[in-house]
């Protein structure tokens, strides 16, 4: 393996690795602290203060790094090898290329943080970031479900699936090309993966198991071939199925 391509693999697995261990010190206080020594959001909206806004924040912002980053190396690899044969170095190009497209899903972040305000606003979520509502989680799974089967999803995947073929067609000049390609790519992931991001809302926010389950999800999708529909289509029918098995069991419920 090439030095080049040997620094970027270290450096992409430092970051992934630090935003999973993260992750999993994050889980070990809710789960081994007393509640009276651990951070948790407060349940109803006015009670936020910055503080709070900001740790929700860095907590989806190193989920989302740790989640896509792994699905991302294949794209950054080839763009690496393309820039070595065009310029013959791969800085700056290749570090503002993958900070470009982190920096999508860092505003991404933003949104989520916002809707888990919300959702505590509204008891949907616990304080210690659970779900606690099974109508909201099962509309989370059919909504996501379905989203598989759209065009939509089919036209970022395949996108996202062709790293050659992406860089072909929007290929750019230069530093600002770099970012420019890195927002694009980030965009299309974007578009591709974000109702299976809202599952962490269904499943708990700092689920652990649902949070390696959709990493997984996420990166065998992309790194299957072009003409395979059939692994997307089953986890559609197993979201949907999810989704209608979540109300059954709240009809369930209610009448005990």
């Amino acid at each position: 393996m090439p030095k080049n391509q040997l620094a970027i693999w270290i450096a992409l697995l430092t970051v992934i690795a630090v935003a999973w261990f993260y992750l999993f010190y994050q889980n070990w206080q809710m789960t081994s602290l007393p509640m009276s020594e651990m951070w948790m959001p407060p349940s109803e909206t006015f009670a936020w203060q910055w503080m709070d806004f900001g740790l929700t924040y860095l907590m989806w912002a190193v989920m989302m790094a740790a989640m896509m980053l792994p699905s991302v190396i294949p794209m950054i690899l080839v763009y690496a090898k393309i820039c070595q044969q065009r310029k013959q170095t791969i800085n700056p190009f290749v570090p503002l290329f993958s900070m470009a497209y982190l920096l999508v899903w860092m505003v991404f972040s933003i949104v989520l943080t916002l809707l888990q305000w919300q959702m505590h606003g509204l008891h949907f979520l616990s304080p210690m970031m659970d779900n606690q509502n099974e109508i909201i989680a099962a509309a989370i799974f059919i909504f996501a479900g379905i989203y598989q089967f759209t065009p939509l999803k089919n036209s970022f995947l395949q996108n996202c699936r062709s790293p050659m073929g992406f860089l072909l067609i929007e290929w750019r000049e230069g530093a600002m090309g770099s970012f420019q390609m890195g927002l694009k790519h980030g965009g299309m992931c974007l578009g591709c993966c974000w109702a299976q991001m809202m599952i962490m809302f269904a499943v708990g926010v700092m689920n652990l198991l649902g949070m390696v389950l959709i990493t997984l999800l996420v990166l065998i999708e992309k790194v299957l071939p072009m003409h395979q529909q059939y692994f997307s289509k089953a986890v559609g029918i197993l979201f949907f199925l999810w989704g209608i098995w979540l109300l059954q069991f709240f009809d369930q419920n209610r009448f005990l």
